[in-house]
């Protein structure tokens, strides 16, 4: 069957069914709003007794959301930012990965990776890879590349640095914040949902959503799945999908237990590539955004096989504990050109580069958190360990460098070029070992209550533990080794001023590895080569302040952080300088009236290297989206949104600056029934809508400006019928 095919006849039955519905009345026989069945998740996907925190007013985003260690909290009681978008907004704006969704925050913007197609989050101006999102609270089970979206129920965002609620990531990044996926649980209703759609291209996509609740609602089941396969808004850009998830959960008195299995292939062909700027020149105009530049060769592939299970008890009233664990199994195969602009006609030069990687990852935690009372002082004493361990088999070639002319604005396919051997290594069909990463923590936290908990102080510690080691691509052989420890602490305190207003502050740290001093820097020898240096740290201050009127919600909070960067002087590599961000960030949320949404903010940063601007740090970015129930019919909603990127610059001189951007996107949704008790949602999207060409962004990965093109407009349309 052609991929678009289905998802056109099912949108077909859908508008036929139209002319069916049976809308609900009122006594006088008027149209009266649909009473649309509930979906109401109470299963958490962490075990918790709580369940998930419930949706704010317009359910876009959550009241709360994991703050790691601490478990969920509910955002007016945390003296950290977290914002939790739920599956209702990804559903509603059709979001297929991650970062469609977490577009909606002003402080985050996407990048990608190097010499990949790895989708990377910027947090305040840093970094989160892909492979450093936690899926349920464990790090590096997620597929490394890209998450669809079908697999989701809600994505937490967690602004701020972060290693001691959730430790050091194990890719290195992670600084600015975190992002933490959970998994869909069976709701207390029956679910049969099937979705199909297209969008621009002819791209079509199946997606289904199944749910029960057994034994007296004690078991749940989940089954989630996707498939999506054509040609992309880009003229040449194809991209194929496969997803699978299951997920299990079991509720009992003093016992509660969930499972996730998930299985991912993802493949790429001829994605618009990134692009870099040759030192010196000013950032030339954006290529046509509809028409890919890609070489016809280049591709990737992913296949990931991942599963958790987590089990809570509860011991008594006031002492609870909990114990994970997770397995990946990853493989990845891609060939990729990424082209240098070289003047400002467009002309080019370019390389081929090939790999393979194979990941294996386990990981797992353990803990328990108790409640007591010391006189009038409550205590919520939180104490956990976790371990992660990865393994990954790695063969790459390079074409010869410069060897691929051609020109961003007249591309040209020519063949793909051969290896070039003094840069290849390792053998693609059995590659060896050649990186290990070993991560361990201890963490103890206490959140003293006082004066009947409206001040909350927040105390503890982690101690975290990296070994990373090195092998020969083409003899196994240890090349590399890094150990180190570190502690970093945390402080936070926040204080009900009333019952609609918090006020917090915070002082907490991030955590990556150091680097290992080179053999040579520049062309000259590093006298200290092969020395280990310490992890390097980000020390952050925060306060802010958070409001919680019933309907409208938002935050308000100014922050510093100071993150180490190293380098050679004198001979000596070692920590050379820092870069220190300061921000501002205000974010609002909620129902303005009963049939208005809104979800949006500002975030100001100031980011200085050296008296310069960070890559790929805009001072200003901003949201704004709104959601609009018609009064006047039934089942109908509009949508819009607009985003808002300032300027940022891709070098680290501050000579290559991309100019500012405003991209707008809108929405129609209309909710019908059909026979009583059957629902249909027909959705239709356009996103960028004045078709805007622009850079969207500069970096993804430390000291590199490679720029993205935006994409073009881009339609979507899909029918969902709950049955």
């Amino acid at each position: 069957m052609h991929p678009v095919r289905l998802p056109l006849t099912a949108l077909s039955l859908s508008f036929a069914f139209h002319s069916h519905a049976i809308l609900a009345q009122d006594s006088d026989g008027a149209d009266a709003p649909l009473a649309l069945p509930s979906t109401e998740v109470r299963a958490s996907a962490d075990a918790s007794a709580d369940g998930l925190p419930a949706a704010y007013a317009g359910g876009q985003v959550a009241r709360g959301g994991r703050v790691g260690l601490l478990g969920n909290q509910d955002s007016m009681e945390t003296p950290f930012q977290l914002t939790s978008f739920t599956q209702m907004l990804i559903q509603d704006q059709q979001a297929a990965s991650v970062a469609d969704i977490v577009e909606n925050d002003p402080a985050v913007r996407t990048a990608r990776g190097f010499g990949n197609f790895q989708q990377v989050y910027m947090v305040r101006g840093l970094p989160i890879f892909s492979d450093d999102m936690s899926y349920n609270g464990l790090y590096g089970l997620l597929p490394r590349q890209y998450l669809d979206a079908e697999l989701i129920e809600r994505v937490e965002v967690l602004r701020g640095a972060n290693a001691f609620l959730n430790g050091a990531a194990p890719g290195g990044s992670g600084l600015g914040g975190a992002i933490n996926i959970v998994p869909k649980r069976a709701p207390n209703q029956p679910l049969n949902q099937i979705t199909t759609g297209v969008r621009s291209g002819g791209q079509g996509y199946l997606t289904g959503d199944f749910a029960r609740r057994l034994a007296d609602d004690r078991i749940g089941v989940r089954l989630n799945f996707a498939r999506r396969d054509g040609d992309t808004a880009v003229d040449g850009e194809s991209n194929e999908l496969s997803m699978f998830a299951l997920g299990l959960d079991y509720r009992g008195e003093r016992l509660r237990i969930s499972a996730d299995l998930g299985h991912q292939d993802h493949q790429l062909d001829d994605i618009q590539p990134a692009i870099s700027i040759a030192p010196g020149l000013d950032i030339p105009s954006v290529p046509d955004a509809s028409k890919s530049i890609a070489q016809p060769w280049t591709f990737s592939n992913a296949r990931n096989t991942f599963g958790t299970l987590r089990a809570e008890y509860d011991f008594n009233d006031y002492i609870t504990g909990w114990a994970a664990a997770g397995m990946r199994d990853g493989d990845e195969s891609g060939s990729f050109s990424e082209p240098t602009v070289n003047n400002a006609n467009g002309d080019s030069t370019a390389n081929r580069f090939s790999n393979v990687r194979e990941d294996t990852v386990k990981t797992g935690e353990i803990g328990v958190r108790g409640q007591f009372n010391t006189g009038n002082v409550g205590h919520t004493v939180s104490l956990s360990s976790s371990i992660f361990r990865m393994d990954s088999r790695n063969a790459y070639e390079f074409s010869d460098f410069d060897g691929i002319p051609g020109n961003i604005y007249r591309p040209v396919d020519v063949p793909s070029p051969p290896a070039f051997p003094p840069f290849s290594s390792g053998d693609f069909d059995h590659p060896l070992v050649t990186d290990e990463t070993r991560t361990s923590s201890v963490a103890l936290a206490d959140v003293l209550s006082f004066m009947d908990e409206r001040l909350q102080i927040t105390l503890g510690a982690r101690y975290q533990k990296i070994r990373s080691y090195g092998y020969d691509n083409d003899t196994g052989a240890r090349t590399a080794a890094y150990s180190e420890s570190e502690i970093t602490p945390v402080a936070g305190v926040l204080y009900r001023l009333t019952p609609e207003l918090s006020i917090y502050a915070n002082h907490i740290e991030g955590l990556v590895k150091g680097d290992v001093a080179p053999a040579n820097s520049n062309g000259a020898p590093v006298d200290n080569a092969g020395d280990i240096l310490a992890p390097y740290k980000t020390r952050q201050n925060e306060v802010g302040m958070k409001y919680d009127g019933g309907r409208i919600g938002g935050s308000l909070g100014v922050y510093q952080s100071r993150k180490q960067m190293a380098g050679t002087e004198n001979g000596t590599f070692g920590v050379i300088g820092h870069q220190r961000n300061r921000g501002l960030e205000l974010s609002l949320y909620g129902q303005a009236t009963p049939q208005l949404s809104i979800l949006g903010g500002v975030s100001l940063l100031d980011s200085d290297v050296e008296g310069n601007d960070a890559i790929g740090a805009p001072r200003l970015q901003a949201n704004l989206g709104v959601d609009w129930m018609v009064p006047a019919v039934s089942g109908l909603a509009l949508d819009a949104r607009a985003i808002h990127t300032g300027s940022q610059y891709a070098d680290t001189d501050n000579q290559q600056q991309l100019p500012s951007w405003t991209r707008f996107d809108a929405g129609v949704r209309y909710n019908l029934l059909l026979d009583g008790d059957q629902q249909v949602t027909l959705r239709a999207r356009v996103e960028n809508l004045a078709d805007k060409e622009y850079w969207a962004t500069a970096g993804g990965y430390p000291g590199d400006g490679s720029l993205i093109i935006g994409a073009p407009r881009t339609f979507i349309l899909s029918s969902t019928l709950d049955f």
